[in-house]
């Protein structure tokens, strides 16, 4: 794909000429009141700073799509494990043919020929590179450079942008115009901990009980490592194939390398037998995973040496993926959209996928313009239906901030209004993904930082309605009124361990807190589920969320104790039953690993 400029811009007489978009009517297509909290207008954005533009076709067959995810992601139905190939899949992404026709006339009328678009593989999405000047003209609109107040970053963004009235119902949107998200990792600040080290081999300290009524080495109520984690779930005794097709996928993003030696170091101390393996990776989009020892990334790490440490030999995917780049003056850099975008794009052409991916980057669900949230959300359902279970972090500021105190709390709506509102993540918030809350000690309890709330995008879906509905009956009368959409979806389905992670960064050992940490353990749970039914002759599991709602919470530890503080208040309770702190709780394997070998 070349960038088209001011100058020179090819002549399309045939496409143009059908219909008349020069002097059509515009009409706002979307709109925000402001720029998000925090963000200020600094400058008009230059003329030929190029923009990659993702247009998002209507994908009028979706709700086809949705209906086979539900049934072949419910136990009960008869299609359950019957998932969708990529063919099929794509034939009810597509578009109407009237929309392409219509769409490439729109951009053959601002010079824009076929060999300057790039389409995906179900042609629901369109990409252009083209100068802000252009996209002004195009858009009706003006863009400026924004800036953050607390990061000094900087990026070229609109608050509105129309459309020929012609267009409205041929597009759901064009990014980046109005979304000011920035993903971020889910972690806490790094404690270095390399005194700690020769504990994790020791089993000098005794035991404890765990939840599923094991012993435990007692070091993991201060340390936890891969040995930890499978005695604490269960699942000691399980071992893996290399060989049975089963993967396990990590998503990395914002310039998140994995450092293969920092890798080696950690299999090396948390799990020997793996030393010397490694995973594939895997650029998106000019993502690069760059080995110099000061590149390496915390994130990054943590994922690939746990996800990879602790399902071993299955044969991990690391996914780079590029994009989101801040503004720099006079950079050839384009400025482009959120990488989940190009992710979702990525993957969905292949003709084979993981069945498993771990994704532990998120930002407040109101900074994502509905539109794209809704549309990367029917990407996520889109996976699912291939037999692809996707884990989200649920974040780690609680119901907001993580903030209890109402003195300092910043947790307000961005409509203009400026109200206190809970701040619900997003993508946790997509009913199409499960979402991972975090856990600490032993008993476990909620961790305070672990994400959990209410969607205001998206409905609560009927999987959730009863265990939902259930923890609200608990909830005092009139209890954080108004701060919270009940009839949301509810978020985290589930969680592990989210606190001293032990693993190495830069070459040393290093301690870490977050949903990060518990993300990639429930996906490493789920991923060795997936090799006992691959290796039962069954299918993967797919979306997992109408499973654990219906049967799969019974082999799940109930987490009744801790809170989620945030946005001035205490948060939600961990409870009996289903929470909007922990889900339905921690997984106990070798239960889980019964009832999903019982299924068909």
């Amino acid at each position: 794909m070349r960038p088209v400029t001011l100058l020179g811009l090819p002549f399309v007489a045939a496409l143009a000429s059908a219909i008349p978009f020069k002097g059509c009517q515009h009409k706002v297509k979307e709109s925000i009141h402001s720029a998000p909290h925090g963000w200020y207008k600094h400058a008009p954005a230059p003329k030929d700073h190029v923009l990659e533009l993702k247009i998002a076709l209507p994908q009028p067959k979706f709700p086809e799509l949705e209906q086979h995810l539900w049934e072949v992601s419910d136990p009960n139905h008869p299609r359950y494990g019957a998932h969708l190939s990529k063919q099929e899949t794509e034939a009810l992404m597509a578009p109407h043919p009237e929309t392409l026709d219509v769409v490439s006339e729109w951009l053959a009328s601002h010079g824009l020929a076929e060999e300057d678009l790039v389409r995906s593989s179900a042609n629901d999405w369109v990409t252009i590179r083209v100068p802000v000047g252009l996209a002004e003209e195009m858009l009706d609109t003006t863009y400026h450079v924004y800036k953050r107040a607390e990061t000094g970053e900087s990026i070229v963004r609109t608050t509105r942008y129309s459309l020929p009235e012609i267009l409205h119902e041929h597009v759901d949107l064009i990014q980046p115009t109005t979304m000011f998200a920035r993903s971020k990792a889910f972690k806490s600040t790094l404690h270095w901990a390399t005194q700690l080290q020769p504990a994790v081999s020791s089993r000098s300290g005794g035991t404890i009980t765990g939840p599923a009524g094991n012993q435990v080495n007692a070091s993991c109520t201060s340390t936890v490592t891969v040995s930890c984690l499978r005695q604490l779930y269960n699942a000691v005794d399980y071992n893996t194939s290399a060989t049975n097709g089963n993967e396990l996928g990590i998503t990395g993003y914002l310039e998140q390398y994995a450092n293969n030696l920092d890798l080696q170091q950690f299999y090396r101390l948390q799990n020997p037998s793996a030393y010397g393996s490694n995973y594939t990776f895997v650029s998106i989009n000019g993502g690069m995973n760059n080995q110099s020892f000061m590149a390496a990334g915390v994130e990054a790490n943590l994922d690939t040496q746990f996800g990879f440490g602790f399902t071993w030999p299955t044969p991990g995917k690391f996914y780079s993926t590029g994009g989101d780049p801040p503004f720099e003056p006079g950079s050839t850099t384009a400025n482009t959209n959120e990488p989940y975008a190009y992710w979702l794009d990525y993957v969905l052409s292949l003709d084979t996928i993981p069945q498993t991916i771990s994704t532990s980057y998120g930002d407040d669900e109101q900074t994502v313009p509905y539109t794209y949230a809704k549309r990367v959300c029917s990407g996520f359902a889109a996976l699912g239906a291939r037999g692809v279970s996707i884990m989200f972090a649920s974040g780690d500021g609680g119901v907001g901030d993580g903030d209890g105190d109402p003195t300092t709390q910043n947790c307000y709506s961005n409509d203009g209004h400026n109200v206190p509102k809970f701040l619900p993540a997003f993508s946790a918030s997509c009913p199409y993904v499960t979402a991972v809350g975090g856990t600490v000690d032993i008993p476990e309890t909620a961790v305070s930082f672990s994400g959990g709330g209410f969607s205001n995008y998206f409905a609560r879906p009927a999987y959730q309605d009863a265990a939902v509905s259930e923890y609200l009956e608990k909830l005092a009368p009139g209890i954080y009124k108004g701060l919270y959409n009940s009839s949301g979806r509810a978020y985290p389905d589930v969680a592990t361990q989210a606190a001293r992670f032990l693993f190495i960064y830069q070459g040393q050992t290093v301690l870490t807190f977050g949903t990060s940490c518990s993300t990639p353990t429930f996906a490493s749970l789920v991923s060795m589920l997936n090799d006992a039914r691959i290796n039962a002759g069954k299918a993967s599991l797919g979306f997992l969320n109408p499973f654990l709602y219906s049967t799969g919470y019974k082999a799940l530890n109930d987490i009744i104790q801790g809170n989620n503080p945030g946005c001035g208040t205490q948060g939600f309770n961990a409870t009996v039953g289903w929470d909007p702190v922990t889900g339905y709780g921690t997984p106990n394997f070798e239960k889980l690993k019964d009832l999903v070998l019982d299924m068909p």
